[in-house]
């Protein structure tokens, strides 16, 4: 009986252990990591903070292979692998923790998951397309502490629960019908306006055809519908329209453009 109790004991321990594996492969577990809601207005600020950390080297590097077209030169990356990996390797030895303020946060997850995701697309080059990689979003390949972290368990579970529907927006997917990535790294002192602007020229793109009673706007607007909010209620049109030089009609019907996968690559 005793036996029996054991192996039913392992059993169960086994499962739990790959449900929470699965939970954070699908972005339901942040793993530990820190999630602060930004809980009004979000301002830049690096005065509020038990850590600040120093993303310079990755402003550099996007500096040189980023183009204003926000197009990656990836063999740039290739060649200049060493760096990128200096980067991470920093970022991994760090421990976000709640005495962090949440402008250091959303930089630091924000950076950890662009700068990742350049990685994934290195190791994997040539490539056509993210999406042919296996387990792209789903794996543990991204160190923090002692922590194996997926992509979509930064996106899902750590930067989604924050609170701030522009992190959206900053994020880059490797893919051209993503947002496009900024040429400088994000930093606590520059958040506010730097999601601004990610935002602003997200929604005024090619990306979306915005009228007043006929928009066509990127899938990311149907995916992640629940995250755009206007006075605590989702309300896609009326987030839209706080950043689009035309405005929706609030009654409109939003259609979704098809989202094209393939490398947002330099030429």
């Amino acid at each position: 009986m005793k036996t029996l109790f054991n192996i039913a004991t392992i059993l169960f321990v086994a499962f739990t252990m790959q449900s929470c594996n699965l939970l954070s492969a699908a972005g339901v577990s942040s793993q530990g990591q820190p999630t602060k809601e930004v809980e009004s207005k979000l301002t830049s600020t690096t005065a509020n903070s038990a850590v600040n950390v120093d993303h310079s080297e990755w402003d550099k590097l996007l500096k040189k292979y980023v183009n204003s077209q926000g197009l990656v030169d990836y063999k740039g990356f290739k060649n200049n692998e060493a760096k990128l990996d200096a980067y991470l390797k920093m970022l991994s030895e760090k421990e976000p923790s709640n005495d962090w303020s949440v402008q250091e946060l959303l930089a630091y997850y924000i950076n950890l998951y662009n700068a990742a995701t350049v990685k994934l697309i290195v190791e994997n080059y040539p490539v056509k397309s993210i999406k042919d990689i296996d387990g792209a979003w789903t794996k543990g390949r991204v160190t923090v502490g002692n922590k194996e972290l997926s992509l979509g368990g930064i996106e899902n579970g750590i930067l989604r629960k924050m609170n701030e529907p522009r992190i959206h927006f900053a994020i880059n997917c490797a893919s051209i019908s993503c947002p496009k990535p900024l040429d400088e790294a994000y930093t606590a002192s520059k958040i506010n306006e730097q999601l601004d602007r990610a935002t602003k020229e997200f929604i005024n793109s090619d990306k979306n055809d915005i009228s007043a009673s006929n928009p066509k706007v990127s899938s990311i607007f149907d995916w992640y519908a629940k995250d755009f909010k206007v006075n605590g209620k989702q309300d896609v049109i009326g987030f839209i329209n706080k950043y689009a030089n035309t405005k929706i009609n609030q009654g409109a019907t939003l259609s979704y453009k098809n989202y094209n996968w393939e490398l947002n690559e330099q030429k």
